[in-house]
């Protein structure tokens, strides 16, 4: 399966390992899904991963990224007309209408109505 994670669903795994999020991240890490991102989103895991609020081991983080960025199908998406409350979100919309991948967030009211944004519960 395409997917396209969520800035917080790789925080909440790394800060839960046995919850819903951290089972998506090694669904990615073993390759049984594949994850779809752009520059942008690769720049904000890497910004928001090292925010000193969340005290992750910098070594784990750049592991985690350095895996992604070889793993992870790197696309230039084509710009969306949709609406965005937040702007930020936009590039993950983007990404997973660019891939027909599946957004997994944990903040539905972000993101537009559309079937291909789950909730994390959902997947």
């Amino acid at each position: 399966m395409l997917v396209v994670l969520d800035t917080n669903i790789l925080v909440s795994g790394l800060m839960s390992p046995n919850g819903k999020p951290a089972r998506l991240l090694d669904r990615v890490m073993n390759g049984d899904d594949t994850l779809c991102v752009d520059e942008r989103i690769l720049w904000e895991y890497r910004v928001v991963l090292f925010r000193p609020k969340f005290g992750f081991d910098p070594e784990v983080v750049e592991s985690l990224l350095s895996y992604l960025r070889s793993h992870s199908l790197i696309v230039t998406p084509d710009a969306s007309e949709v609406p965005f409350t937040d702007e930020s979100d936009r590039k993950f919309y983007e990404v997973a209408k660019y891939c027909n991948a599946t957004l997994v967030t944990g903040n539905l009211k972000h993101f537009p109505n559309d079937p291909i944004v789950k909730g994390v519960q959902e997947i």
